[in-house]
């Protein structure tokens, strides 16, 4: 089954409001003629209503970093599914090894996460990945059963085919270190057997599974040669127009 690619650049804590409406509009240049993938922005929340501006009109899908579970209340620091809708989001980063590793999110609240943006309409983009001590004490595979597990819990099919799933190693995330196509390539097919063992084969092979760690210009085009790999998510190389433009246009 053929599936669309996506590449998503996640800005995470970077750039001014000028800054990212600077970046946002050279990325829609960029995609004016992409009519086989998807691109995805995730600015900082400050940025959001300016990038949205600068997207619009364009192909380029607005993201955010990450969504609360609830639509409104007493939650100081949080965003509400309606208040990115409001502003143009349409994807939403959920799960990122940042939030689980910083800020302690743990399965069930990013199962409340992905409900929520379900609920409302948003796409999520879950992330999932371990750590290399878990890498190298062979626990990978029962790392990411649990996670996926965790995060999917009372997702019904109809709503789950809506996901995007990142597979990102944690010990490749910032670090230089990128999983080898064939250790990327190993972990990707793991979840899509997953999936189909959730869900069913069908809508394990309608679901995106993106890699994120560490994706560059110079092994980008080794990475989406793999068969179960769908897109990437991106960080630093998703700060310069010029490297994000060469992931986007892979080969």
């Amino acid at each position: 089954m053929s599936r669309r690619a996506l590449l998503a650049g996640n800005w995470k804590m970077h750039l001014t409001i000028a800054q990212a409406v600077e970046l946002a509009q050279a990325v829609a240049a960029v995609c004016a003629d992409c009519r086989d993938r998807d691109v995805m922005l995730a600015p900082p929340f400050t940025a959001l209503a300016g990038v949205a501006q600068a997207l619009q009109g364009s192909n380029v899908f607005l993201g955010a970093q990450n969504v609360a579970w609830e639509a409104q209340g007493a939650f100081t620091g949080e965003i509400a599914p309606p208040m990115l809708i409001d502003i143009g989001v349409r994807m939403v980063i959920i799960g990122h090894s940042e939030r689980r590793q910083i800020f302690l999110e743990d399965n069930v609240m990013i199962n409340r996460r992905l409900r929520a943006a379900l609920e409302f309409g948003l796409i999520p983009v879950l992330c999932i990945g371990e750590t290399l001590e878990e890498r190298e004490s062979g626990a990978t595979f029962a790392v990411l059963e649990k996670q996926l597990r965790g995060a999917l819990h009372d997702v019904p099919p109809g709503q789950a085919e809506q996901i995007v799933l990142a597979y990102e190693p944690v010990w490749a995330i910032g670090t230089g270190k990128t999983a080898s196509t064939e250790q990327a390539q190993e972990a990707h097919h793991f979840l899509r057997n997953l999936l189909a063992d959730i869900y069913n084969k069908k809508l394990a092979e309608t679901i995106r599974v993106l890699y994120g760690g560490s994706v560059k210009p110079d092994n980008i085009d080794a990475l989406m040669a793999q068969a179960d790999i769908d897109g990437a998510l991106v960080g630093g190389a998703a700060l310069q127009v010029e490297s994000f433009k060469r992931i986007i246009r892979f080969q």
